[in-house]
């Protein structure tokens, strides 16, 4: 990740669920290296106070709070302390997610589902119901949800976690639509296979059958993707360079959604 600092979102005040690792902790070091104040959510309590470190490291404001994304008081409770502390809020990356179990049909549990679900989908939308008003306020406001190659194409994760990023996606695009005339965007960034806390079991299965060259050869860049580049995309859509851009859904997937899953097949 480049140290440059270009202010893309400086003095913003930006909302960022999921922060403790991977994608999410990526994300907030690069905003707050490009001037974001900020405001830091996770379950995990110790990791996220390393990434609010980082954070700090870079330079800016920084608070942090433990949050279950699929509880809207929690929720609610995150966007009041952000407003309590810097006033305003200007933009939102929801990118708490999980991915629930494997398996097929036969396999299905209710309980399954309807936590990712409640991770996943509802996260976004609490966020989105209590966030839009003061987004509204901002008159720059800007939602970025993280779904996943997966909610585009099977194959890409487990049934109940590619329907919710399917789910998510389409709730990107409705927001947008609901949310446009108040220059409020809502768009989503698709990560493709990124080594991530919440994909550390498929790393470590590969690595453990030795099959770790393999990950990311099914996509046309024939390797699997960082979180820093995830968190560029998520920069982007969040700043005024995208500012003509909303209802999207950016894959950052190494040309894994642009081919049949055959790479080369066009060579």
């Amino acid at each position: 990740m480049s140290k440059n600092r270009t202010g893309r979102v400086e003095g913003r005040i930006a909302i960022i669920t999921g922060a403790a690792s991977g994608i999410g902790r990526a994300a907030a070091i690069l905003f707050a290296r490009e001037g974001a104040k900020l405001a830091l959510a996770d379950l995990q309590e110790s990791a996220l106070q390393e990434t609010l470190e980082l954070a700090q490291a870079e330079g800016a404001e920084v608070i942090a709070q433990k949050t279950n994304v699929a509880v809207e008081n929690e929720i609610k409770a995150l966007v009041d302390l952000t407003l309590k502390t810097y006033g305003r809020l200007d933009i939102v990356c929801n990118n708490a997610g999980i991915t629930g179990k494997y398996g097929g049909p036969q396999d299905w549990e209710g309980e399954d589902w309807q936590r990712v679900y409640s991770v996943n989908m509802l996260g976004a939308v609490f966020m989105t119901k209590h966030a839009a008003k003061h987004l509204i306020e901002s008159k720059q406001g800007a939602i970025v949800n993280t779904a996943s190659v997966a909610g585009i194409r099977s194959g890409a994760g487990g049934n109940a976690y590619s329907a919710s990023k399917a789910a998510l996606i389409n709730f990107t695009m409705t927001s947008a639509c609901d949310l446009g005339g108040f220059n409020v965007r809502v768009n989503a960034v698709c990560p493709g296979l990124i080594e991530t806390g919440m994909t550390k079991p498929v790393f470590d299965y590969a690595r453990e059958k030795g099959k770790f060259e393999k990950l990311g050869s099914r996509c046309e860049l024939r390797r699997y993707g960082r979180p820093d580049e995830v968190a560029a995309a998520i920069l982007f859509l969040a700043s005024d360079e995208a500012s003509y851009i909303t209802g999207q859904a950016l894959p950052v997937d190494g040309g894994n959604t642009a081919s049949l899953n055959m790479p080369g097949m066009k060579v």
